[in-house]
């Protein structure tokens, strides 16, 4: 088991839906997360398809969270937003950009990932097919939860991860491609 706890950082584009579904079950898990998104703006459905609502990272949940229920507090009950802005507002601030983070990560899970390279520091990159609806998010976030408790408690994730990953793919039916990089 290693000598710290495991540091993982879950990764979307927006950091709202799919890496804060993750990051809340990991935190409630015991687990150091931090989440990320990797666009250039957050965006969150609109009324429609060619409408989305698109705020700066520096925005917080709960500003986001106001400005619709001013436009339309009806549409965004039904289709869940308002409700995951809600979650999010308990865990973090505001949505974070992966590539401003400086801090070293033993995992990275990502549903979408643009970081360049830092240092020569080895981290285990692993992506997870993962829709990004909010059922696909509550499951994606137990299964990357169970994997990252199985991954705390290898005795040398090097030399194990490849075996677990495959066992996963298996038991989910869902594809995990994984590399080691250096940052």
């Amino acid at each position: 088991m290693p000598s710290h706890p495991l540091r993982v950082a879950v990764v979307c584009s927006s950091n709202q839906n799919r890496s804060m579904e993750a990051h809340n079950i990991l935190s409630k898990r015991g687990f150091d997360v931090r989440s990320f998104g990797t666009g250039s703006h957050v965006k969150l459905p609109g009324p429609a398809p060619d409408k989305p609502n698109v705020y700066d990272f520096k925005t917080t949940y709960e500003q986001m969270y106001n400005d619709l229920v001013r436009k339309d507090k009806e549409l965004y009950t039904q289709n869940g937003i308002l409700h995951m802005l809600d979650r999010n507002k308990r865990i973090k601030s505001k949505p974070e950009r992966f590539q401003s983070c400086k801090e070293k990560f033993d995992l990275v899970i990502t549903y979408l990932n643009s970081r360049e390279q830092e240092t020569l520091q080895p981290v285990h990159v692993i992506n997870v097919d993962i829709q990004d609806n909010h059922e696909e998010a509550t499951l994606g976030a137990f299964l990357i939860c169970e994997l990252c408790q199985c991954i705390q408690h290898t005795d040398d994730m090097e030399n194990e991860i490849d075996e677990l990953l495959q066992e996963f793919e298996d038991k989910s039916n869902r594809p995990f491609l994984h590399t080691v990089c250096f940052y």
